[in-house]
């Protein structure tokens, strides 16, 4: 069976769980806050994955917090987790090797949530020597809308020149899949974040790819 082949101009990435492996930031994240609000630290992977799944979808947490300490929770954790992503956020594998190579192809930008300044992202993308490969770094500073809209998208492909259509997104939520739909831009979903194929597959990407090792390969 031939491959499906993408014909775009630019590609869009995610961050977290798609350019660097955050899941060490997510545990530092979750027991700093359970500490600042004396509560027992946890090593249950579950809790730790699901409080950033519940985030990156916009959903509540109140269930998993016990008592009525989820804003307080928050507002500690995401503190906790954006000082933590500097020294525990570490690089996808290969993810230079696979930028290189995109580079002499198409176009390449960032596109990532987190709310901080984009200068804060290009700092952590420097350290790992990857800054050179982006073109355009947009994070929720950047946006009045947080992905699924479209925003951040439309924002960058403008600031890139290239049209909408002729640009691939690629992340490993489903809320970086239906951004991309909503914008009308290709959409592929990797396996290398917090959500599993199963997931990914019910919101009908162009591709499912276990990293973006792979990519090179389905560009045309």
């Amino acid at each position: 069976m031939r491959k499906l082949k993408l014909k775009v101009r630019a590609i869009f990435f995610d961050l977290d769980g798609t350019i660097v492996d955050s899941r060490k930031a997510y545990q530092t994240a979750m027991n700093t806050a359970l500490a600042k609000m004396a509560k027992q630290k946890t090593n249950d992977v579950k809790l730790v994955t699901e409080i950033p799944r519940r985030l990156e979808q916009n959903l509540p947490i109140d269930d998993l917090i016990e008592g009525n300490d989820a804003n307080e929770f928050l507002k500690e954790y995401l503190k906790a987790y954006y000082e933590s992503t500097a020294t525990n956020a570490k690089p996808i594998r290969s993810i230079s090797e696979v930028l290189e190579r995109l580079s002499h192809k198409v176009k390449l930008a960032l596109i990532t949530m987190r709310c901080v300044p984009k200068e804060k992202v290009i700092e952590e993308l420097e350290k790992f020597g990857l800054a050179t490969y982006f073109q355009s770094v947009i994070t929720a500073f950047d946006t009045h809308s947080p992905k699924p809209s479209p925003e951040a998208l439309l924002k960058c492909a403008e600031q890139m020149r290239v049209e909408i259509c002729k640009c691939a997104v690629v992340g490993d939520s489903v809320v970086d899949i239906r951004a991309g739909k909503n914008a009308g831009a290709k959409t592929v979903a990797v396996l290398s974040g917090i959500f599993s194929r199963q997931e990914l597959e019910k919101e009908n990407p162009d591709l499912i790819l276990k990293s973006v090792k792979e990519l090179p390969d389905f560009l045309e």
